[in-house]
């Protein structure tokens, strides 16, 4: 996963002072009650703000406007592994002692041609490297250099069908049970979600490379999601599934994510 271990909800800050001042007041009664954040006016209002953020930012940059990046003198000498290092399951387990090797990527739902993809037949495809700030909602940040293969190529590949609206990512990271990291509440399974918009985002790849090395398993090996124009816990570790579905209401609570699921914004865009 790449979200804080912490209960901590940090916001971040909106482009327009209207939404800033909108879940500013939200975001007072989110961290001081959970009750408030389970009425439905609460949510509507929660899920207001967020829209105008979303439409806010695409406005203003446009969809495909890139986040900035960086030379290689300027990758971060330590890049903080956040949230869970290594997935405690043996299926996680059995494939990291064989390398990888079993492991496919599935990928199903609203596609015409479901696929199950092998790391090598990911490294095989036209590739994207990139280096870029990794940002934390807990307020650290860190540049590193990722490659991997661009999510839409992918997408393209499988055939999306006219209702699909949204890339499911299905992580091998279990939290069940781990209070810390809100894993009392099931399902433990961490997921994330983005829409296709960002999906097709020339930024937005599945990295197997990190540093000019095979992604260690703290930071998500054999595969994880970068979508850089978010916060890091959109940037989903250990990915095992892409589902394209048209909505998301039948995933966990509904909100579209592990953490989202547990009070954060769905759309994390900075």
């Amino acid at each position: 996963m790449s979200a804080p271990s912490g209960p901590g909800l940090h916001r971040r800050r909106f482009l327009l002072s209207g939404g800033s001042a909108l879940l500013g007041g939200a975001g007072l009664l989110l961290s001081g009650c959970d009750r408030a954040s389970e009425a439905p006016a609460f949510r509507d209002l929660l899920g207001r703000a967020e829209g105008l953020t979303r439409t806010s930012q695409r406005l203003l940059q446009g969809r495909s406007a890139l986040a900035r990046e960086f030379a290689a003198a300027d990758i971060s000498p330590e890049f903080k592994a956040n949230g869970t290092i290594e997935p405690d399951t043996d299926i996680y387990a059995a494939l990291l002692d064989d390398g990888f090797a079993d492991w496919r990527l599935q990928i199903d739902g609203l596609v015409d041609r479901p696929a199950a993809l092998s790391l090598a037949e990911l490294r095989s495809l036209p590739s994207r490297t990139q280096i870029t700030r990794h940002d934390c909602v807990e307020g650290w940040s860190a540049i590193g250099k990722w490659t991997g293969v661009p999510l839409g190529l992918l997408l393209k590949s499988a055939g999306l069908k006219p209702n699909a609206r949204y890339a499911v990512f299905h992580c091998a990271d279990d939290l069940d049970g781990e209070a810390g990291k809100g894993g009392e509440q099931s399902p433990g399974l961490y997921y994330e979600s983005i829409d296709l918009i960002d999906a097709f985002h020339p930024q937005t790849i599945l990295a197997y490379d990190m540093n000019d090395a095979p992604l260690p398993v703290a930071h998500g090996a054999p595969l994880r999601l970068r979508v850089e124009r978010q916060l890091g816990y959109k940037h989903a570790k250990y990915l095992m599934r892409i589902e394209i579905a048209e909505r998301l209401d039948h995933l966990g609570r509904g909100k579209g994510g592990y953490w989202e699921d547990r009070g954060y914004e769905w759309y994390a865009g900075i």
